[in-house]
């Protein structure tokens, strides 16, 4: 059985709550490979992540539902999709460093189980089910929209694919790929803030600050767009 680094002992202070039961934490954070077939149901985090899959789609519809008062339907569908989606929890579980906690057996550490997507949302999912078990309706939706709401800027909007629009524009104009460079990291490391410069061809870098690299890097590119006049806005 792995437990990387010893990291799920601040685990709490990265996610910013403090468990009263110290056991859902632990199963949270336990895949099924360091549990014996017979004990996985009760001991992996499987079932957490069922019913914290569950509790984050409905906050994140809250959410989605205040933020966007004229979104229709479809938008809000499509915003909703976009944020409970494995790869977005794998996003989040790895700006609060989830992957060093998980405890695994020793085939699944080894091929780089901590790294997977997959496991790391279902982790994000699981420890959002815990959340609920221990405190509540109301502390997983804190926890949710303090790591969540940040990502919403992007799947709010028509311009959530930034990167792919300006890689097109690039290529459209015979230059290289966009290269995205990270220029400073500050902040504590359960709340960390990213400056990403974006630089293509000639043209004069743009740089933008996000919680997450992603989201800094969309919004780069969004600036880089929006300076060229390829998309109306103001910077």
């Amino acid at each position: 059985m792995s437990r990387k680094g010893g990291a799920r002992n601040d685990i709490e202070a990265r996610i910013g709550y403090k468990f009263a039961d110290r056991e859902l934490l632990e199963r949270a954070l336990t895949h099924s490979s360091a549990i014996s077939p017979s004990k996985r149901v009760q001991r992996s985090y499987q079932r957490l992540e069922f019913l914290g899959d569950r509790v984050l789609g409905l906050v994140v519809a809250e959410m989605l539902y205040r933020r966007f008062p004229k979104a229709n339907e479809g938008e809000l569908s499509r915003s909703l999709n976009a944020l409970v989606r494995k790869e977005t929890c794998a996003a989040i579980a790895r700006e609060v460093d989830l992957g060093s906690a998980i405890i695994m057996g020793e085939a699944e550490a080894r091929t780089g189980g901590a790294e997977k997507d997959a496991i790391l949302g279902d982790v994000a999912e699981a420890v959002i089910g815990a959340i609920y078990c221990d405190g509540g309706l109301g502390q997983a939706f804190d926890l949710i929209e303090r790591l969540f709401g940040p990502h919403i800027e992007l799947a709010g909007t028509d311009r959530a694919d930034a990167k792919t629009t300006l890689q097109e524009w690039a290529q459209a104009r015979g230059l290289e790929p966009p290269v995205y460079s990270e220029v400073d990291r500050t902040g504590p490391d359960h709340a960390p803030e990213f400056t990403i410069a974006v630089s293509v061809g000639t043209f004069a870098p743009m740089s933008a600050i996000g919680a997450s690299k992603k989201l800094a890097e969309h919004k780069a590119a969004e600036r880089f767009l929006i300076r060229e006049k390829v998309w109306q806005g103001s910077l």
